[in-house]
């Protein structure tokens, strides 16, 4: 098996760096501008940081890395080394971060106009981007950029911390998904500021913030599913077999499978394809067999010939 050159490894780890550098700068910008000035963060350490800088009047930032230490030391005892050397990174980098490009702090650096952004919001002086007249465009904006600071994150091999680990541990000890887990902590959170700050509308906030900031988190690090998978259940499998080969120049798979409702021996025909061909492939099974059960559905992640290739490990 060829290795990297030292080299190539360098730049490899460097560009995962600078990538990941520049994502923790958008979460940043997303938490600090946006959504931190008006209690808007969607979950996570970020959200409990809101808590204990309404009380305790503790930077965002600092609170973020004062909240992530503990549970580093958490998965380390309970889960073993979940997080490699670039998570950690992640996290300080974009606390650190949060802290940096507040706007008081800019403003301080002359690279801001202070009067510009500081409002009165519920009793209370904050300073933001966009005024309290443009809370939901705030709560949009400070979500896509903090979704594609995450999905930066990510993309390059990185992480935040925060949640991460709870929900390893959910995982670990209760046996449930990742997908309950992430649901479970992150309501409790959301649910938790909202009463420790006195607002229900934060549970609206959160929720909204949260399934945005999501969709875009995906977007950023898998990228769009311009791939597609297909499963063809036919007898003429073997002849809409020659038709992908000669019209779409793509390759298949057969699967061994079993009919459930006949209950015998049938092959299933595998192709993943570019979105586009999805049509001429219908075509092609409609006109060899109008009666075969197609089945079409998203692939975010192909390694091989004709595909460009995406891994994320966060380990390393």
């Amino acid at each position: 098996m060829k290795k990297l050159s030292k080299k190539q490894y360098i730049l490899r780890e460097t560009k995962n760096l600078v990538g990941i550098t520049f994502g923790a700068l958008l979460v940043a910008i997303g938490y600090a501008w946006f959504l931190m000035p008006y209690n808007m963060s969607p979950g996570g350490v970020a959200g409990v940081a809101q808590v204990m800088n309404y009380y305790f009047k503790i930077p965002y930032g600092l609170s973020m890395i004062l909240l992530n230490v503990p549970l580093f030391i958490i998965s380390f005892i309970f889960i073993g080394k979940a997080f490699g050397t670039k998570s950690i990174y992640g996290m300080v980098i974009s606390s650190v971060f949060t802290d940096f490009v507040s706007i008081k702090n800019l403003a301080r650096l002359g690279l801001m106009e202070l009067s510009n952004h500081t409002f009165i919001y519920n009793g209370r002086t904050i300073y933001a981007y966009l005024s309290p007249n443009d809370l939901l465009l705030s709560a949009i904006t400070g979500s896509v950029i903090l979704g594609l600071g995450l999905g930066l994150i990510f993309r390059f091999r990185g992480s935040t911390g925060g949640t991460d680990i709870p929900v390893a541990l959910i995982k670990q000890k209760a046996g449930l998904s990742i997908g309950t887990g992430y649901y479970l902590v992150e309501s409790g959170i959301i649910l938790f500021v909202s009463i420790m700050l006195k607002d229900p509308k934060i549970l609206i906030w959160g929720f909204i913030n949260l399934f945005i900031t999501t969709k875009i988190t995906d977007l950023t690090s898998e990228g769009l599913p311009y791939v597609k998978g297909v499963y063809v259940i036919s007898p003429e499998v073997e002849s809409i077999k020659e038709e992908i080969f000669r019209q779409l120049d793509r390759g298949v798979t057969f699967l061994k499978a079993r009919s459930g409702y006949e209950n015998k021996d049938i092959e299933v025909l595998f192709c993943v394809l570019n979105r586009r061909q999805v049509g001429q492939l219908t075509d092609i099974v409609k006109d060899t067999d109008p009666d075969a059960f197609m089945i079409v559905t998203d692939v975010y992640d192909v390694m091989g010939y004709g595909f460009r290739s995406r891994n994320l490990d966060l380990s390393e």
